[in-house]
């Protein structure tokens, strides 16, 4: 039977009322029709008595029996004859499924075949308590999970009370329709399918707002299959849960596990504050301002909160779905709360606060923010929480979290608890990146004002440097550099690097350029100097001191030193564990320079050995720290490779000559260099110097080769002054006379050949050199009364502002500089 009443006609009105009896009785009249159906037969088979009464009871059997009190005994087309008595046999439910019952069938009237049958059902005992009784029924009823069964077409076949409640719908309303025709889910309709044909189990999630309901919440489906013995799928069942508390519980913890990992991953403050706003919108909120004390962005310890209102700075902000034309204040501006507003007294109980739109605190505080009010009324604010942001017993801030989105619900106390697990990680984050940016500023200024800002003056190179510290989490480095001008118009330069970052790393960078400078002040070759600097080093930190490890940094720290001198065109190299420097000729070709590499300060193993090669004027000496070729590359030699081809096709911007100026130059391979634009952060420190070489030609320098005879001095004076006139400078031929007598004269007196003197012209400065061919250092010293000697270089240390000595592979070299004045 495919559908009720499909038994046949209503029974004639002559027929009388059923019996009502707890039994399962059905009587017929002669033909076989029945005329009265009991309570029990209805519960039994399902059919109530206007359903069943007129239609022939032959057909509640499989397969179909007579059932005819004047044809007892005869055996009929439509079935079996049956015989007067007990029989088990197979009565079919009203929905179609088949029942095993005992039945006695009986005539009415013995011996009267116009008085009818009477038939008694007794089902199965087994089925009672097993099969698909009044037990079976009363659980899909009376369930308290909504269960509904579809065809596989798709179509509902029963659905209990309630699925009629949530949908505010009868079965019979919908009994038919497919899911999507009685709401909106179309993922339910596949997953059936799926079960269908598969003959296994399903689940579905699904966030759905059903009739009667003002929000949409959470719902678990579980799809399961109805099979027959051999495992044909005749239906779905769907059992339907609302998840909604499970669900709640479920992101909340999803949400604060996330933190945990999307949280802190910068040591940024504004950027924290950013990540934080990412994870709670709009998973959590619909909105969320997060503005911390101006202090915290300084890196400062923030104040404690004074009573009273409060004036913060925004630092993150996500909004919900705003008007286009409405204008969001950003990061950055700053904004006063007062005393009776949630921010301010949140900080001031240190406790999280949650409001409704309608309560009182809320009305007042949008009473006295129009702009915040108007938002509130545009948006629909029904609920918010201010949390404070507090870190080491200090507070940073406030979080704001609103919602306003009609499907969603309100803040509850939950929310309460989950806010402050959330905003609790973000404080500590935010207090780590303040310390961090504190730390940094303090390391960065020190290094910045330990580092060359403006080379002294100098005219024997034109020098362009830069300096870019790390983008990571690191710290700032110990990469340094300097330009330290050198007698007799010399240049030194040097570039260097320390092992670690931070505060340590910065200081001990400033005392390697501190040492450097004082030996390069007393004009010592770069091997000597890298020799006595890795002797400071190694002797920096006394054996078995405790803090020894604080001050590390200076083992393994890296130096290059070289002297450029402009009359001679040389170079004069030396390193200890730093990359050799590359040189840009005049024609643009690109070499690194060979030198022999030192082992790094503090090691104190092997000798420095210095390299001296000549170059051509207009050439460009690049020194960089290996943070330069750590940005792109993986290893040094492709770095170099990097660096050597930026050299060689600089940019536009750099190609107005054939060797580009220091300055564009820099910029050109910092472009090349330097990772891209929203790529990794740089790893590491860089310093780059870029000094192209000027020479000193003949019309700058004048020397003389002199004998060993006292007479010489007289002429020695004379082509002094003589030089000096046609320089131009005369004013300065009284002091250089007097310098030249005293210098050759301690020459001739007390050293060897070759007696050499030179006079060097700069624009500023005048310089007297006398070289000789003895080691000998002369000291100054004050003659007493009666000595014949000692006055020479008091006379020259009185009448020039700088002298000194400088030794080299075949003696020695005494100069005076004396400043010129300027011209008219």
């Amino acid at each position: 039977m495919d559908r009720p009443g499909a038994l046949g006609r209503p029974a004639p009105e002559m027929i009388g009322e059923p019996l009502d009896t707890s039994a399962a009785i059905a009587l017929t009249d002669p033909d076989g029709r029945v005329t009265a159906w009991s309570t029990g037969a209805r519960r039994l088979l399902g059919y109530v008595p206007s359903e069943i009464i007129g239609s022939l009871a032959a057909d509640l059997f499989v397969p179909p029996a007579t059932f005819s009190a004047g044809k007892q005994g005869e055996r009929g087309e439509q079935g079996k004859q049956e015989e007067q008595g007990n029989h088990t046999t197979v009565v079919r439910h009203r929905d179609g499924r088949q029942l095993t019952a005992e039945v006695l069938t009986a005539p009415l009237i013995e011996g009267d075949p116009r008085a009818g049958i009477l038939l008694v059902f007794t089902p199965d005992v087994s089925q009672v308590t097993h099969g698909d009784d009044r037990l079976m029924r009363w659980v899909f009823a009376q369930s308290p999970v909504g269960l509904v069964i579809y065809g596989r077409d798709r179509k509902l076949l029963r659905a209990n009370h309630d699925i009629e409640r949530m949908i505010e719908q009868r079965e019979d309303e919908v009994r038919g329709l497919r899911p999507s025709e009685i709401q909106e889910q179309p993922a339910i309709e596949g997953r059936i399918d799926r079960v269908v044909a598969t003959g296994e189990s399903d689940s579905l999630e699904c966030y759905v707002k059903v009739p009667g309901e003002s929000r949409a919440h959470a719902w678990v489906e579980d799809l399961f299959p109805l099979k027959d013995e051999t495992g044909y799928v005749h239906a779905v069942a769907v059992a339907v849960f609302d998840y909604s508390q499970q669900y709640g519980s479920r992101e909340r913890l999803a949400l604060v596990d996330e933190a945990r990992t999307r949280i802190g991953t910068s040591l940024d403050v504004a950027g924290t504050a950013h990540e934080l706003a990412e994870v709670a919108v709009p998973r959590f909120a619909d909105s969320i301002t997060v503005e911390l004390l101006d202090s915290v962005f300084q890196g400062d310890q923030p104040p404690p909160v004074p009573p009273g209102g409060v004036t913060l700075r925004r630092a993150a902000q996500l909004p919900g779905p705003v008007d286009p034309t409405e204008t969001v204040s950003g990061p950055g501006e700053t904004h006063f709360h007062t005393e009776s507003s949630p921010p301010a007294r949140c900080l001031s109980t240190s406790r999280a606060v949650l409001h409704q739109a309608a309560d009182s605190e809320i009305t007042a505080w949008l009473a006295a923010d129009p702009v915040q009010a108007e938002q509130a009324r545009r948006h629909g604010l029904h609920s918010l929480i201010a949390a404070p942001l507090k870190a080491r017993d200090r507070a940073l801030g406030v979080v704001l979290l609103i919602r306003h989105t009609a499907s969603r619900e309100p803040f509850t106390e939950d929310d309460l608890f989950v806010t402050e697990n959330l905003v609790a990680r973000a404080a500590i984050c935010i207090d780590n990146a303040r310390r961090y940016a504190r730390e940094r500023g303090i390391a960065l200024a020190l290094q910045r004002s330990l580092l060359a800002h403006r080379p002294e003056t100098q005219h024997a190179v034109e020098v362009a440097s830069r300096y870019l510290p790390s983008e990571g989490g690191a710290g700032v480095g110990g990469d340094w550099f300097d330009v330290i001008p050198l007698p007799c118009a010399r240049v030194g330069l040097v570039v260097g690097d320390v092992v670690g970052h931070g505060i340590n790393a910065s200081a001990t960078m400033g005392r390697l350029r501190t040492a450097v400078r004082t030996l390069a002040d007393i004009d010592m070759p770069p091997d000597e100097l890298l020799t006595h600097l890795d002797d400071i080093v190694t002797h920096a930190t006394p054996e078995g001191d405790a803090d020894s490890s604080e001050i590390a940094a200076d083992l393994g720290a890296t130096c290059l030193y070289t002297i450029y001198d402009p009359v001679s065109r040389r170079l004069t190299l030396a390193t200890a564990g730093h990359p050799a420097p590359t040189l840009v000729s005049p024609d643009g070709t690109v070499r690194s320079i060979d030198l022999p590499t030192g082992p790094p300060l503090g090691l104190g193993s092997l000798p420095f050995e210095a390299a001296e090669l000549e170059v051509p004027e207009g050439s460009s000496l690049v020194l960089f720290t290996d943070g330069l070729l750590e940005t792109r590359a993986r290893d040094i030699d492709e770095g170099l490779e990097a660096l050597r081809n930026a050299l060689e096709h600089p940019t536009a911007a750099a190609t107005s000559s054939v060797t580009p100026p220091p300055e564009a130059l820099c910029d050109s391979v910092l472009e090349a260099m330097l990772p891209e634009a929203g790529g990794p952060a740089q790893p590491d420190d860089i310093a780059l110097v870029i000094a192209r070489t000027r020479a000193l030609d003949e019309d700058h320098v004048a020397q003389w080769d002199l004998p060993r005879d006292p007479a010489i001095v007289a002429e020695a004076r004379k082509n002094a002054s003589q030089q000096l006139t046609e320089w131009g400078v005369e004013d300065a031929a009284f002091t250089t006379e007097l310098v030249v007598s005293e210098l050759v004269t301690n020459a001739i007196r007390h050293a060897t050949e070759p007696i050499r003197l030179r006079l060097i012209r700069q624009p500023h400065s005048l310089i007297c050199e006398v070289s000789d061919g003895s080691t000998t250092t002369p000291h100054l010293r004050r003659a007493r009364l009666f000595d014949e000697g000692g006055r020479g270089l008091l006379l020259v240390a009185q009448l020039t502002p700088r002298w000194g000595t400088r030794h080299h592979a075949h003696g020695k070299t005494i100069w005076a500089e004396q400043t010129l004045s300027p011209a008219p």
